[in-house]
């Protein structure tokens, strides 16, 4: 017997998880509350670690698929101080594949594939233990009813309340995010400076990164510890003046360190929230999550990676065809909330390290992270 599956959110997780299952050839629906594949910016670049997300790809059939597409150059990291002066250049070796850099929409289409996304669907509710299933709500006012509804829809799931009363929490840290485009024909001093791969300058409470993405495109963040509202009082149409209120709290840095926040086009405001670092709820028949709704977590390289790995992991199971499907679900919890668990705690303390008011902390944690 097949069971009537559904996964929220299309996100890395959730497209891993279908596209696992549709391998197998079973059936699974896939649910997003965005009218098209393009209706958001997809977001800047991953880098998939072999043990992880690589994994998960392996697992669906992509490896090969996404060795041609990622960047192993994006793997180059520079560390500079905050006169400018180089302290780190770690660069990749030329086979090296441990973690290639992928851009996220170039991801999500290799995962979609064949996949048949419902879109527009936006669930409001998940309601489990009802006589035909997990019955699930819709924005439009349907509602239909699946055996198992996998929630893989991000930070502020719909389908967590379901299991979880728990709710994200801000961790007294913000980003606020810009960008530069064809960064190698217009901006080549800070093409130049930037690398290969990512760049980070680290101060008291502060932290600027600037990672590049494919087609000369560069994702920079401003990250500093600030209240929730730090940015109330500025329009967010502005864009002068809350580039004027992030030179002001970088003042003096380097000027073309400052230049990748002078040069920015938009600016984007990212509180980093996390949910509680063991995190684990009461199984509740029929729903489960992955990814971000399970486990949301600093954003260190480790939370897609993860949520991928999750996806497959638990279609395997569920397509293997186990008697008790619930069984699988179980099982498949309890490994996910010990590995998360672990991970969760390592990334909290990297963020503590990385924004930290010794800067030196972010040093020695990328020293001891590189390879002897």
């Amino acid at each position: 017997m097949r069971h009537r599956i559904a996964v929220v959110g299309s996100g890395p997780a959730g497209l891993t998880f279908a596209r696992v299952l549709h391998r197998h050839d079973y059936p699974v629906t896939i649910l997003e509350r965005d009218p098209t594949p393009d209706a958001r910016p997809p977001g800047g670049t991953l880098d998939l670690h072999e043990g992880l997300g690589q994994l998960a790809l392996d697992k669906a059939g992509l490896l090969a698929e996404f060795q041609a597409l990622s960047r192993p150059e994006g793997q180059a990291m520079r560390i500079l101080d905050t006169d400018g002066t180089v302290l780190r250049d770690w660069q990749p070796h030329p086979d090296d594949r441990a973690n290639p850099e992928i851009d996220r929409g170039q991801l999500r289409d290799l995962l979609l594939g064949p996949l048949d996304v419902r879109w527009g669907r936006g669930v409001t509710q998940v309601v489990p233990g009802t006589r035909d299933g997990v019955a699930v709500h819709f924005a439009d006012g349907h509602q239909e009813t699946f055996d198992l509804v996998v929630g893989a829809d991000g930070a502020w799931s719909r389908v967590r309340p379901a299991v979880s009363s728990v709710t994200p929490h801000y961790t007294g840290i913000t980003a606020v995010e810009t960008s530069l485009d064809d960064v190698d024909t217009r901006h080549p001093d800070l093409a130049r400076m930037i690398g290969d791969g990512s760049l980070a300058v680290y101060s008291v409470n502060r932290a600027l990164v600037a990672q590049r993405n494919s087609g000369g495109h560069v994702k920079v963040y401003a990250q500093f510890r600030a209240p929730l509202d730090w940015h109330t009082d500025l329009d967010p149409a502005d864009v002068e003046a809350l580039r004027s209120s992030l030179l002001a709290l970088f003042d003096g840095w380097a000027a073309p360190v400052l230049d990748l926040l002078r040069r920015g086009t938009t600016f984007a405001h990212r509180p980093l929230h996390v949910l509680p670092v063991s995190h684990t709820w009461t199984h509740v028949l029929g729903v489960t999550l992955l990814g971000d709704a399970a486990h949301l977590m600093p954003p260190l390289g480790v939370g897609a990676n993860l949520a991928m790995l999750e996806g497959a992991e638990l279609a395997e199971a569920l397509a293997a065809g186990p008697a008790d499907p619930d069984e699988a679900v179980r099982a498949f919890e309890e490994r996910m909330w010990a590995r998360a668990g672990r991970w969760a705690e390592f990334t909290m303390a990297g963020l503590e390290r990385l924004v930290s008011p010794d800067p030196t902390q972010a040093l020695a944690l990328f020293d001891g992270l590189q390879p002897s």
